[in-house]
């Protein structure tokens, strides 16, 4: 899979991601922070799915109708855990990630949602 990682998901679960056989960029390595609006258009032109802790992607996503090719969205998800969740997502949620869903984690939850058509 292909990801893109926002830098406030942090540079363990990019370096971890990349060991496991990933394609990943970690947002920071390509300069300043472009914006969370540029970061979700950057994702869904290069076909990657989107890894963030920031809370307003679901607003562009279902109220804007922004378009994306998956999300992984980890509110609240403490930095030592994340790879934890991450690993479990990808075990149990990889055919809905290729399918450009919307996984967040919240409160050891894992919930699954599709964009409005």
């Amino acid at each position: 899979m292909k990801f893109l990682i926002d830098r406030c998901a942090g540079r363990r679960l990019t370096e971890w991601l990349r060991q496991v056989g990933h394609e990943v960029v970690e947002s920071r390595e390509r300069g300043t922070d472009p914006g969370d609006r540029a970061l979700l258009e950057w994702a869904a032109t290069d076909s990657m799915i989107l890894v963030t802790i920031d809370k307003d992607f679901g607003d562009f996503v279902f109220v804007e109708k922004a378009r994306h090719c998956g999300m992984v969205r980890l509110p609240d998800v403490p930095a030592g855990r994340r790879i934890e969740l991450m690993e479990t997502i990808l075990r149990t949620r990889s055919r809905e990630l290729s399918e450009h869903a919307i996984v967040t984690v919240r409160g050891g939850r894992i919930r699954i949602s599709r964009s409005p058509s």
